[in-house]
């Protein structure tokens, strides 16, 4: 007795659960339709090829065929946008309540226009234009040219004296200004255009170009 009454639970609850899955399936079924159509030029009626036919935020699409045709498998309630270079993007929903499992469309592209900069022609230049132009050229300069270039004195000059000091050396300068005040303290301090060692670092400074305008 009990046997039997446990393979006939078992039973109902077998066809229970495979009428949920069949009822599961018809809802899917009836969600899904199949969207066909063309896409043509609004002003001349033309099929326009290879436009694309995207479900928005889905990830997959499809595109025409060289004579304007499409077909995809798409549920209701979608979003279907259709899109082709040179023309404007057009967008479609597919009705959530539509009966049927087909749906058909003729979309028309509004042509987009674009505005591009002019394009300058000139003629060419002669062997002589070339050549002065190609000997006046500027060639930048490889790695080991800067390098030599930024490790050279007067360029080091250039950036130390651009540079502002450090904590130390801010202190340092502080520091030997209150040394000279006080070390002056009640007297005029000496001139250096009398002085033979300023005269001397003038000199090698000059000869060195450190006067020279930097471009």
């Amino acid at each position: 007795m009990r046997k039997a009454l446990f393979i006939t639970i078992i039973t109902l609850a077998s066809f229970s659960q495979n009428k949920a899955y069949a009822q599961t399936v018809d809802i899917y079924r009836d969600s899904v339709i199949q969207l066909y159509g063309v896409i043509m030029t609004a002003d001349s009626l033309k099929a326009i090829p290879f436009a694309s036919v995207l479900v928005d935020k889905k990830g997959r699409g499809t595109i025409t065929n060289n004579d304007g045709v499409f077909s995809i498998a798409v549920n209701k309630g979608e979003t279907i946008t259709f899109s082709c270079v040179g023309f404007k993007n057009r967008t479609i929903l597919i009705p959530a309540k539509l009966e049927g499992n087909q749906y058909s469309v003729i979309q028309l592209m509004v042509n987009d226009t674009n505005f591009l900069p002019a394009t300058i022609l000139k003629a060419r230049p002669s062997r002589a234009q070339f050549e002065r132009d190609f000997v006046n050229a500027k060639v930048d300069d490889d790695m080991y040219e800067t390098a030599r270039k930024n490790t050279s004195m007067s360029q080091k000059r250039i950036i130390l004296s651009s540079l502002p000091y450090d904590g130390k050396e801010a202190v340092g300068a502080s520091l030997t200004q209150q040394a000279t005040k006080y070390y002056y303290s009640g007297q005029l301090p000496p001139m250096n255009i009398l002085n033979p060692s300023a005269w001397r670092s003038f000199i090698n400074a000059w000869k060195r170009g450190d006067y020279k305008s930097k471009k």
